[in-house]
């Protein structure tokens, strides 16, 4: 599995895969119902946008969210490359996180191995070397719905890093805006302003 096969979306589509993350993330579920009926054939990305969520919002969230969408319509049947071995993690989730976090990637390794060596190791080798590598979406778009879910969920010194990462990984600081302006609504006034005070200040120069 590679990265390097996603090409990345047109900003109407990473608009409505924001939307749709945000909305599990929070669960809405009438509005990520609501998504799917307006969409006319949602399919890979969508599934990848699901799948991604779980990192933010945990399997609970994400069995949820395509139960819902199964109900809507579906997204349709995955493609023979989405189904992964059991034992498959990508080499190039190292690369990624290096990508990510540039200078900071071994200190931030060593924070993850302090706090507990297991949660370390958890987020190397299924958040990156598992989901973040998986073909369907690019690292930009995978970055630029980051932002959206860490901005939905609050967390300021997560966000910063991911709006970075964003940058990193060949988001303009317009595409970080377009994907706050996006999920504004779902946000809510408060919460929106201070995801935007964050980007400015960390991925926006």
């Amino acid at each position: 599995m590679t990265r390097g096969r996603a090409t990345n979306a047109d900003p109407q589509t990473l608009a409505a895969l924001a939307r749709v993350s945000v909305a599990v993330v929070l669960g809405r579920w009438d509005d990520l119902e609501r998504l799917r009926a307006e969409a006319r054939a949602p399919g890979r990305a969508w599934r990848e946008a699901v799948l991604q969520v779980s990192l933010f919002a945990g399997f609970p969230r994400t069995v949820e969210a395509f139960r819902i969408l199964a109900r809507a319509g579906g997204l349709g049947r995955p493609d023979a490359d989405e189904v992964e071995p059991a034992a498959d993690a990508d080499p190039d989730g190292a690369a990624i996180f290096d990508t990510i976090y540039d200078k900071l990637a071994g200190e931030v390794r060593a924070e993850l191995e302090r706090y507990h060596p297991a949660l370390a190791r958890w987020i190397a080798d299924h958040a990156y070397a598992r989901v973040l590598t998986r073909p369907g979406l690019s690292l930009r778009d995978r970055e630029l719905l980051s932002v959206a879910c860490l901005a939905a969920l609050d967390q300021p010194r997560q966000l910063a890093s991911h709006a970075r990462g964003a940058r990193r990984a060949g988001a303009s600081a317009a595409d970080v805006e377009a994907v706050l302006d996006s999920v504004a609504e779902a946000l809510g006034p408060e919460r929106a302003r201070r995801a935007r005070e964050v980007c400015a200040e960390y991925a926006l120069d």
